[in-house]
């Protein structure tokens, strides 16, 4: 595996890389873990050529946002980035995408306005620019998300849609931990209290789908669950069409830590 900073080293990799064929993308913002092994081996099970991205998008965060904490292991990352089958890394600075000067932003409308875009103003127009950046310079046949962030990946599906950018978006099923917490890089703020109590995501999630399946409410099955955890203060328990798919979808927070997750009622995994 190669590491590249700059557009023009990564471009010049990809140049010599693009005669082996099909070429896949997994963008990240580090903080590695099951979820992006997931998506990295999906595309190294697809793909002649992986490459992955990290980069933690300014952009996509709102002024009161976690951006300074973020976790950050770039050495790590690239350890499992290679052992899990990534041939170029691209990791460039914050310059080397939004350069002085740098003024063109990506809006996708209706589709971006509730849920996470409600509560973050302006992060799905991060999402989208940074994405389209990523998929402009490594031109991949494929781009891969997962499906924890199911708005965002709607979001980035639409954007290529509707650009009529020649590639398709594989969005893979969420990967959870024993306990049925959804895996991310957020959980690792969690103390053991607040990670005892996170549980209850899942767990309203899934009593949500059982609701919807004897034709009761399964946004209101999910806040009663929530509501019997003193440590959770929900953000929105709602239900939303995505990507052709009928979702629960749930934002909470935790102390300052804030997770989302969602169950698909209808429409299955593929």
């Amino acid at each position: 595996m190669t590491t590249h900073r700059t557009v023009a080293e990564l471009r010049t990799a990809l140049a010599a890389a693009r005669a082996k064929g099909r070429v896949g993308l997994v963008p990240t913002m580090g903080a590695l873990h099951a979820g992006h092994e997931a998506l990295i081996r999906r595309a190294r099970e697809e793909c002649d050529v992986v490459v992955a991205s990290i980069f933690v998008n300014p952009a996509q965060f709102g002024a009161r946002e976690d951006i300074d904490r973020y976790p950050r292991d770039e050495a790590g990352d690239a350890r499992l980035a290679a052992e899990w089958g990534v041939d170029l890394l691209f990791a460039p600075y914050a310059a080397e995408m939004y350069p002085d000067g740098f003024q063109t932003w990506v809006d996708v409308e209706v589709l971006a306005e509730g849920l996470e875009g409600a509560e973050r103003p302006g992060h799905f127009r991060g999402v989208a620019t940074v994405c389209l950046k990523l998929f402009n310079v490594v031109r991949p046949d494929v781009a891969y998300f997962g499906r924890k962030d199911a708005q965002q990946a709607a979001v980035v599906e639409r954007m290529a849609r509707d650009l009529d950018l020649e590639l398709e978006i594989r969005v893979i099923p969420t990967v959870r931990d024993a306990d049925g917490l959804a895996i991310s890089s957020r959980n690792a703020y969690l103390s053991p209290a607040q990670r005892a109590a996170a549980r209850a995501l899942p767990r309203a999630l899934e009593a949500g789908a059982d609701a919807y399946r004897r034709e009761e409410d399964p946004a209101a099955a999910a806040r009663a669950v929530l509501g019997e955890e003193p440590l959770v203060d929900p953000e929105y328990v709602e239900v939303a069409r995505l990507d052709g798919r009928l979702y629960l979808l749930a934002a909470v927070r935790i102390g300052t830590t804030r997770l989302i997750d969602n169950v698909v009622l209808e429409g299955g995994e593929p």
